[in-house]
């Protein structure tokens, strides 16, 4: 199938109840859970979860690693490691952008289609909203992917407001 860009959707909502191919999971470099929607993700997934993810030896900022999904509805968990926002000067956006672009080629090498992002570094990791959104957006409408669908499932209203608008 040649890569062309996916549907796009914006929804509130719960990630770890997604019933798409892939979800991807906003991790830290050890790979060993944490909070946010990390944490959430390794709870739902079971332990087995974490068991799998001991022996990846961590993911670097920018990359992503794949796992089942063990008790989750989504047969894959795509791990990607976004940056610390520290004032826009550091790469940020580049490493923001990898996330995005790893990630679809991660869900293509499992052959993954439908697949579904939290807002990756805009928790804890302080990204700011507006332009973590421009870049997920215009990452995944410009790399090429056979994903034929992304889900952006937002935590919050605020967030889904910010995706809807982007879109808009």
């Amino acid at each position: 199938m040649a890569p062309t860009s996916p549907r796009l959707h914006v929804v509130l909502g719960d990630i770890t109840l997604e019933r798409t191919d892939a979800i991807v999971n906003a991790a830290n470099e050890t790979l060993l859970g944490g909070g946010g929607v990390d944490g959430a993700i390794h709870r739902a997934a079971g332990p087995e979860l974490l068991a799998h993810c001991r022996t990846l030896g961590g993911c670097p900022t920018g990359q992503a690693k794949v796992t089942p999904g063990f008790s989750l509805a989504a047969r894959w968990v795509i791990h990607t490691v976004g940056p610390i926002w520290q004032g826009g000067d550091r790469g940020e956006a580049e490493l923001l952008a990898s996330c995005y672009r790893s990630s679809l080629a991660a869900a293509d090498s499992v052959g993954a289609r439908r697949v579904a992002f939290p807002a990756i570094s805009t928790g804890v990791y302080r990204y700011p909203l507006a332009a973590a959104t421009d870049i997920a957006v215009s990452t995944v409408c410009t790399t090429p992917t056979s994903v034929t669908e992304v889900r952006f499932v937002c935590f919050d209203e605020a967030t889904r407001a910010q995706y809807v608008a982007r879109l808009g």
